[in-house]
């Protein structure tokens, strides 16, 4: 099977899980704390399933690309850096301890 056949799959399953919850609390009512935490965890499972389908979009192996930033492979203006120190090398007229 395939990454989407197989999430539909689990979306189908995670489907069936909310509406069986939702008989159960009907049944048990919403307030004990038990049910809380069921209904909690099936939310949070959605959540879950929600990320990996988004994340499953992009080509498996390749990470989702944010916005890039070109830099140029010219030289800097050396003016930029008259009044700068050597970071970690200490000033230019002193020695490094």
């Amino acid at each position: 099977m395939s990454v989407h056949d197989e999430l539909a799959s689990v979306q189908r399953n995670l489907d069936d899980l909310i509406r069986s919850v939702g008989r159960l609390e009907k049944q048990l009512g919403s307030g004990g704390l038990e049910m809380r935490r069921v209904r909690s965890d099936t939310n949070h499972l959605r959540e879950s399933v929600a990320l990996l389908r988004e994340t499953a979009v992009t080509t498996p192996g390749v990470p989702k690309r944010t916005d890039l930033v070109t830099i140029s492979d010219a030289p800097y203006d050396p003016s930029l850096w008259v009044d700068t120190d050597d970071e970690g090398l200490g000033a230019r007229d002193r020695h490094a301890p």
